[in-house]
């Protein structure tokens, strides 16, 4: 069993800076690439960005310059730094992962997804 489970979200005014992280557990052999996503209400779920185990990184257009994504391998943890936010930023935002359990079963796993609210 593999859970990814995110904090960090929250309500911040236009400029400001949020991070979100995201801790994986359970059965883990290897994770692979991990990311962030998010989905508006009515919209499709986008690329925020990506992290490969090795630390190469892509970003969405509309976050360039703006979000950092990092990993840090020992914890299973990533995370989203998130600055300058625009309000066309709300929304609720996911973490996944690539994952070979210990069982050696590939999936991609998801969590509960978290909220980030910029207010004008």
């Amino acid at each position: 069993q593999v859970q990814l489970v995110e904090s960090g979200g929250g309500l911040v005014q236009v400029g400001g800076s949020l991070r979100l992280s995201c801790a994986a557990s359970g059965s883990i052999s290897r994770i692979y690439a991990m990311g962030w996503y998010r989905q508006a209400p009515g919209k499709q779920r986008e690329l925020v960005a990506t992290i490969t185990s090795g630390g190469s990184t892509n970003y969405a257009d509309s976050v360039k310059g703006r979000f950092t994504i990092s990993r840090d391998n020992a914890k299973n943890t990533v995370y989203l730094q998130m600055n300058s936010l625009k309000p066309e930023d709300t929304t609720v935002y996911y973490c996944n992962a690539e994952i070979y359990t210990i069982a050696t079963l590939y999936g991609v796993y998801w969590g509960q997804g978290t909220q980030v609210t910029v207010s004008s």
